[in-house]
């Protein structure tokens, strides 16, 4: 067997593809959805910045950085492959507070890149399957195509007290 090409993900990316390819990204505040058929072993995953344009910038066709823009990628996706969204085994990962203790009143863009994944998901017909949402520090992920498997690895943010990296938590498959 083949050994997967290794395709990265960088905030803003969308990579929608067939068996053989494995994808990785690396998440903070972002959040990454990841989508699978498993009869087909077809699939996708992007890197999403913030939930929505500003609409005084909005610019012509869709942006992988807006939530609401990958969301409908991956519904036009799902059209082209001629399958619909419930035939997929959709995780969503991220949403982490980089800068804990410095939020004000309103939400932080960590928590509302985690709120508009789950909400425009469900609208657009996506049952979420697997989520790690929230939380602090970064996330290591990587995507088997051939398989729907997401390892994850959670790094943890800088410790207040010591000043120092917690250092990684093991990988974990789901």
């Amino acid at each position: 067997m083949r050994e997967p090409a290794d395709v990265h993900l960088h905030p803003g990316d969308f990579r929608f593809a067939g068996n053989g390819i494995r994808m990785h990204t690396l998440l903070g505040s972002c959040v990454a959805i990841t989508v699978w058929h498993p009869d087909r072993r077809i699939g996708g995953m992007c890197h999403y910045l913030l939930p929505g344009r500003d609409p005084a910038g909005a610019g012509p066709g869709l942006d992988g950085r807006y939530a609401e823009d990958a969301v409908v990628m991956f519904r036009r996706e799902t059209d082209r492959h001629r399958t619909h969204p419930g035939e997929y085994v959709v995780k969503v990962f991220g949403g982490a507070d980089q800068f804990p203790g410095l939020a004000g009143p309103q939400p932080s863009i960590a928590d509302q890149n985690a709120r508009a994944c789950l909400a425009l998901l469900a609208a657009h017909g996506f049952t979420v399957t697997t989520r790690q949402l929230g939380g602090q520090g970064s996330r290591r992920l990587i995507f088997e195509l051939a398989t729907g498997h997401v390892w994850l690895r959670t790094l943890h943010a800088l410790d207040e007290r010591a000043g120092a990296h917690a250092g990684p938590r093991p990988a974990v498959r789901s």
